[in-house]
């Protein structure tokens, strides 16, 4: 760790403990207890596109699952490490959240990778998880015009996303019943505009 990340962190820690932690303790004495958080997020791992920031979400509120890209592989128990898939096991059999939402955001690196090829130095990993979106990302780039082709692209893979939830017979069986709701959005990071998906079309809640 270099010095700068080091003093960073530790700065934070301690505005964290002098700032926050005082009126905040009861509430973390409360969740030691255990947690009820009341959705699930599966969001990128984007240091610009927090969930818990951008939804002024306390602690214990939200379950987050990040990743690149945002991405939920389909349901398929054989036995690999699968961690996305644990999560959504746990969040939604144990947990009993009430809502799972698929967070994209804009300039997104991972989706950027579906389209122009992962990074030469990371094939290991990055090129082959991206490669689930880049069928999806494909049809975008031959239906839309350049000018739009990102957001489109982030756009589409939240509904892949969404649509790769529905494989998971515990999760669609929750959905049919009415007691997990399953949602989109879209966050915008040079305007800080959240979008959300109704009825196949991305919508600004500003």
């Amino acid at each position: 760790m270099t010095d700068e990340s080091r003093d960073a962190l530790l700065s934070g820690y301690r505005r964290f403990r002098e700032d926050h932690w005082p009126e905040a303790r009861a509430e973390y004495e409360a969740l030691a207890k255990g947690q009820r958080p009341h959705t699930l997020v599966v969001a990128c791992s984007d240091s610009r596109a927090d969930p818990a920031l951008i939804f002024d979400a306390a602690p214990g509120q939200l379950f987050v699952v990040r990743n690149v890209a945002n991405l939920v592989p389909p349901y398929e128990p054989d036995g690999h490490l699968h961690g996305v898939s644990a999560a959504l096991e746990f969040g939604v059999k144990v947990l009993n959240v009430s809502r799972i939402m698929v967070m994209g955001h804009a300039f997104c690196g991972g989706v950027n990778a579906m389209i122009h090829g992962a990074p030469a130095d990371c094939q290991d990993f990055v090129a082959p998880w991206v490669a689930q979106g880049a069928a999806t990302v494909r049809r975008v780039c031959e239906e839309c015009p350049p000018d739009d082709l990102m957001q489109k692209a982030e756009e589409a893979v939240v509904r892949l996303s969404l649509d790769n939830l529905r494989t998971f017979p515990w999760i669609a069986e929750r959905e049919a019943a009415g007691t997990l709701a399953l949602s989109g959005v879209h966050f915008g990071i040079a305007d800080g505009v959240l979008r959300s998906l109704r009825e196949g079309e991305f919508v600004s809640l500003a």
